[in-house]
């Protein structure tokens, strides 16, 4: 029996992938499904973490299973599964990369953003300022996932998110699979397509309709894909 490993996302838990897990394991896989660091009551980290901290965790986790095994990773999972697989060639049979995270490309409104929070240091101490932050977080950048972020995990998102990992794509050799949901705002297509260029043996599957949740939004689908891939 193959054993796969799926790395959820950021703010993410086990628990909503149990859908596909449930699917998977009646095609005879033996899913195993962390919780990664930092994300449950029961797992806080005390200091903050970077993504080789991930990664290390990573391996002690899986020190005990002698074999290879199939690899997936969503969204921020995937950031770890890219580059624990660039690293650990022999281990990893399969990968697959489910919208995934991972490439820090310049762009206007990143520019743009960066300069903003640099001049937003400067008027913290104004009154209000807390609430008009997180405001232009939620319309402009839309994501709140560092406004989430409580104690360590805010420096630790910091850390994740400014690792661009583009140098290690073409590190990897085992055959792998991008699965995009075509209406993907958190990690465009853009970034599916340019993933597929840099890494050999990858193939790409778009779900059409789908957004960046796919095992929340059609995990019998993405269950299948899976299926498909590994089979």
């Amino acid at each position: 029996m193959r054993t796969l490993i799926i790395l959820h996302g950021w703010q993410s838990s086990k628990e909503k992938w149990e859908d596909v897990k449930l699917e998977l394991q009646k095609q005879g896989f033996n899913v195993l499904i962390p919780d990664l660091p930092g994300f449950k009551k029961e797992a806080e980290l005390s200091l903050p973490f970077d993504l080789d901290d991930y990664v290390d965790w990573l391996s002690n986790y899986l020190k005990d299973l002698k074999e290879p095994f199939f690899l997936l990773g969503h969204s921020f999972g995937g950031r770890i599964a890219i580059k624990f697989t660039a690293i650990n060639k022999d281990k990893v049979l399969k990968l697959i990369l489910v919208s995934s995270a991972g490439l820090r490309e310049k762009s206007f409104k990143r520019e743009v953003l960066e300069k903003i929070a640099k001049v937003g240091k400067k008027f913290s101490s104004i009154p209000g300022f807390d609430f008009l932050r997180k405001a232009f977080y939620k319309v402009f950048v839309r994501s709140s996932d560092y406004l989430r972020a409580q104690g360590p995990m805010k420096e630790t998102f910091k850390n994740i998110v400014k690792e661009d990992l583009t140098s290690f794509l073409p590190l990897i050799s085992v055959p792998t699979l991008l699965i995009w949901g075509s209406k993907d705002r958190m990690t465009p297509l853009s970034s599916a397509y340019k993933m597929k260029g840099r890494i050999k043996n990858a193939e790409l599957q778009i779900l059409k309709g789908i957004g960046h949740t796919p095992y929340l939004e059609s995990p019998h689908l993405l269950a299948k894909k899976i299926i498909e891939f590994l089979r």
